[in-house]
């Protein structure tokens, strides 16, 4: 492969509405390798990420991407937990409006036995929002100083862990200053949403933010063979669900194996309401551990949204409205314990 291999590449996807032509997955992939091992120019890879972007992604590229990410950065072992692994896709360029709601949803899955993995780094373009990873640091947990065996063996001892790809992925990190001046988030961002590191049986939960891009990774995870997950229309491309609008999900499982779709309503519920703005990290990592503590408000009518609806999709509760009550209940019972075990492992590491 070198410099010309994938001008070739460049060419087929950017030559212009009419006579461009997409990547097979074999070629999707061998751009990513060379894009990651630095074969490609930096005026190749700024070119392909928006030309990539014009054209839209299709299925057999992004899971041809996805490919060259396994074999760069191998996923976790399988730890044979019983459960599948609940992963958390969330935007890596973080949140800039709303307040997230995946940490507390991971807590209360995982504090249901649900295990758990989110992944990502730290702020990065093109939004530059809040990640999660710091999030986590104002509660008191750093993930970012765990290596390889130290990630599976807190997901192994409190069914919750973080993936922190600048430390076990390093060479997506140059890649990150293209996104930054082409100024749009290429498609190598919605590959990061439903990439899985975890080897054994998982359950992908990602969020998308149009349309034609659901349809898109839908074939991807055909192609790769994942047959479990949901996708949200969440907030800002997140996992998380509305309350200020119709929550559309797609989803699908052992049952499901054909693509279904679900249109909720929170005010069916009771939990209609305006999202959490967010106003400063401080004020964030408060919201989180106020509703923890049980106070009541928009936090966390959004935490028993979330949490409930995704106990139901994970097989802990038999209907969503039994998910919302026992999210409810895990919120005022075990929710913080579950935060406090986590921290306390983690520090042992």
């Amino acid at each position: 492969m070198s410099a010309s291999s994938f001008r070739l590449l460049l060419q087929k996807i950017g030559s212009g509405p009419h006579t461009s032509r997409d990547l097979t997955r074999s070629e999707a992939a061998a751009a990513a390798e060379m894009m990651l091992n630095g074969e490609a120019t930096p005026a190749q890879i700024g070119a392909f990420l928006i030309a990539h972007r014009i054209k839209r992604p299709t299925s057999e590229e992004l899971a041809g991407i996805l490919d060259t990410y396994e074999q760069w950065c191998p996923p976790l072992p399988d730890l044979g937990l019983g459960r599948p692994v609940v992963v958390l896709g969330n935007p890596y360029d973080g949140r800039s409006r709303t307040a997230p709601m995946s940490i507390i949803t991971a807590l209360i899955l995982s504090a249901a036995g649900v295990p758990v993995l989110l992944h990502g780094g730290d702020r990065l373009p093109t939004k530059y929002g809040l990640p999660l990873i710091t999030l986590w640091q104002g509660l008191g947990i750093d993930f970012t100083r765990l290596n390889r065996p130290q990630v599976s063996a807190l997901l192994e001892s409190t069914n919750l862990t973080f993936f922190y790809t600048p430390r076990h992925f390093p060479a997506l990190a140059p890649l990150n200053e293209y996104r930054d001046q082409v100024g749009k988030r290429p498609p190598l961002a919605t590959v990061e949403l439903i990439w899985l590191p975890y080897a054994g049986p998982a359950h992908l939960i990602a969020g998308f933010v149009h349309p034609p891009t659901e349809q898109f990774i839908q074939g991807a995870l055909a192609l790769r063979g994942v047959e479990r997950y949901t996708l949200v229309k969440g907030l800002e491309g997140s996992c998380d669900l509305p309350r200020d609008r119709t929550a559309i999900i797609s989803y699908g499982d052992d049952q499901h194996p054909e693509p279904h779709r679900l249109k909720l309503h929170s005010r069916d519920y009771g939990l209609g309401g305006k999202e959490v703005p967010l106003v400063t990290e401080a004020d964030v990592v408060g919201g989180i551990l106020a509703t923890l503590k049980g106070e009541p408000g928009d936090y966390q009518q959004g935490a028993i949204w979330n949490g409930g609806f995704y106990l139901w999709r994970c097989g802990i509760s038999s209907s969503l409205n039994d998910g919302l009550i026992l999210a409810k209940e895990l919120l005022i019972t075990g929710a913080i314990a579950q935060l406090n075990r986590v921290i306390s492992a983690c520090g042992s590491l």
